[in-house]
């Protein structure tokens, strides 16, 4: 799955890089998996098994297919590869079937289509602007962006220990990017369409897509003060955008629409009856909410200014997939998300508009959304922080400010990930790879911004260096008292909050900047 090598001195060394972390890959095949993995495997069976008029209504499994039609027919046509491996993983009624052979298959399947995001990777980095390229190739922005893409440890971890295919996905969402700083527009639009239906999370960045694309594209010329030159305005770019969403939803959803099971897929897709938060808080708003709520009713029992009898039972730390009722604090419904979620998009979105900053500015915007929606959606799963993380690489090498934010927000994003790997031969696995990511992306940043100020501040760096005691509280100390009996969720809750402070101030931190930065046409030419 090597891709060509990035011209860098000639060298192969993308091709290395890319290798080497399959060969890795390969090294993590007999890891513990989720039941993701159970998942995925019950959608073979049954897009493999029964006729797409019944894969939106199968429900044997409690892992019912919940994913847009495209992801359905990748699980389709693995499947036929899959039967050579073993048959048996395709029966629906084989619940909880993990035999060698099915385990082989579902690994090298999730290594073989990240081929795609190899690709990607190297397609970004030739997007990157080489100025501050230093004499050594471990200095060159290319490098430090290709080991900070390939070699992510929350995107190896989530794939290639918990289990997901989240690469090929990335990948996609990464080409549509590059696409879109190549100035090749529609096949931007085109690559993220169908990402859409591949995996409708990625609908928190599509305001983005859609306002820049609006801006950049249907109008094709600017005043001299960055504004937007009204009449410039191509129906025929507009029109052609939207055959391209009309096209490829009419592709994905059409049968569904012609076999009249469309509110059937849309309920499966957007299941609100679920709570607010996943079973293990992301660190999100809503975990410093719930946290909150959970000391204030501690203290109103203590005081007795609140009844026992009368506290939800529903346990927001039971560890199950719920709505549930706040004690003190008004209880969030999905309306309530959306509306914040809206609000802290919109001044991205405007700033996009009225203060363009060509694709670059279209990469925070979209950071930004991804951020926003991490914060403040209803029943956000953490592995969503890697819809910013990622992107926030390319901005990384860039400049020295988005270095540092990058690095927080990197850093507290791979560590709040922590506890989905909770057996105890994976716990030595996932600190020594986030130490080496971390290390190396500090070390590499600060070298290729060594003549600006530097990355952190002391309250940034006392921060960061605060995850080595919480890791060993949660892992090493809090295992051999008696709170574990008593109080078994407070590795989560703490993980979850001190986690959230970071990636809000991160989050902070970007929108700052977003809105403090001059336009293009106010700056020097691009």
């Amino acid at each position: 799955m090597a891709a060509p090598g990035v011209a860098a001195g000639g060298g192969n060394w993308f091709s290395a890089l890319a290798l080497g972390v399959t060969l890795l890959k390969c090294l993590l095949i007999p890891t513990y998996h989720s039941t993701d993995f159970e998942v995925h495997r019950n959608w073979l069976a049954i897009t493999h098994s029964l006729p797409i008029s019944q894969w939106y209504y199968e429900a044997t499994s409690e892992w019912t297919l919940d994913y847009p039609p495209f992801f359905a027919w990748f699980e389709y046509a693995l499947s036929h590869v899959a039967k050579y491996f073993d048959q048996e993983m395709l029966n629906i009624h084989n619940l909880n079937y993990s035999s060698s052979r099915t385990l082989l298959f579902q690994r090298f399947s999730v290594i073989f289509t990240d081929a795609l995001f190899v690709y990607a990777v190297h397609e970004c980095c030739k997007c990157i602007d080489g100025k501050k390229a230093g004499k050594e190739l471990t200095e060159k922005p290319k490098f430090i962006l290709s080991v900070l893409l390939l070699w992510n440890f929350g995107l190896l971890i989530v794939d290639h220990i918990h289990f997901q295919y989240n690469g090929f996905l990335f990948g996609l969402m990464l080409l549509s990017i590059a696409r879109l700083f190549q100035k090749r527009h529609m096949e931007g639009a085109l690559l993220f369409a169908v990402l859409l239906h591949f995996k409708h999370i990625y609908l928190y960045v599509a305001p983005a897509y859609g306002i820049y694309l609006l801006r950049s594209y249907c109008f094709t010329a600017n005043k001299p003060d960055g504004s937007v030159r009204w009449n410039s305005f191509s129906f025929i770019r507009l029109i052609s955008l939207g055959l391209i969403v009309f096209l490829v939803s009419a592709l994905s959803l059409g049968p569904f629409l012609a076999l009249n099971q469309l509110p059937q897929v849309l309920s499966r897709l957007f299941p609100f009856k679920r709570g607010l938060c996943h079973a293990y808080w992301a660190p999100n708003f809503w975990a410093l909410y719930n946290a909150l709520d959970k000391v204030l009713s501690v203290i109103g029992l203590e005081l007795k200014l609140l009844d026992p009898n009368k506290i939800p039972k529903a346990s927001m730390t039971s560890g199950l997939v719920q709505q549930f009722q706040h004690t003190v604090l008004p209880s969030v419904t999905p309306l309530a998300t959306l509306i914040c979620t809206l609000m802290a998009i919109l001044p991205s979105v405007f700033c996009l508009w009225f203060k363009p900053q060509g694709p670059r500015g279209f990469l925070r915007c979209l950071i930004l959304c991804a951020l926003s929606s991490f914060l403040f959606g209803w029943h956000v799963h953490e592995k969503a922080i890697l819809l910013a993380v990622l992107p926030m690489s390319l901005l990384s090498v860039g400049k020295a400010g988005d270095a540092s934010i990058f690095l927080i927000l990197t850093t507290t994003g791979h560590y709040s990930l922590f506890p989905l790997l909770f057996t105890a031969p994976e716990l030595p696995i996932k600190i020594l790879l986030m130490l080496l990511f971390t290390i190396y992306s500090i070390s590499s940043l600060k070298t290729l911004f060594r003549k600006e100020k530097t990355l952190f501040n002391w309250m940034e760096t006392f921060y960061l260096l605060g995850l080595a005691p919480l890791e060993i509280f949660c892992e090493f100390v809090f295992p051999f008292t008696s709170w574990k009996l008593k109080y078994p969720f407070i590795p989560l809750l703490l993980t979850s909050v001190y986690c959230a402070v970071g990636i809000t101030y991160a989050w902070f931190r970007l929108y700052v900047s977003v809105l403090t930065d001059p336009p293009v046409g106010k700056t020097k030419k691009q």
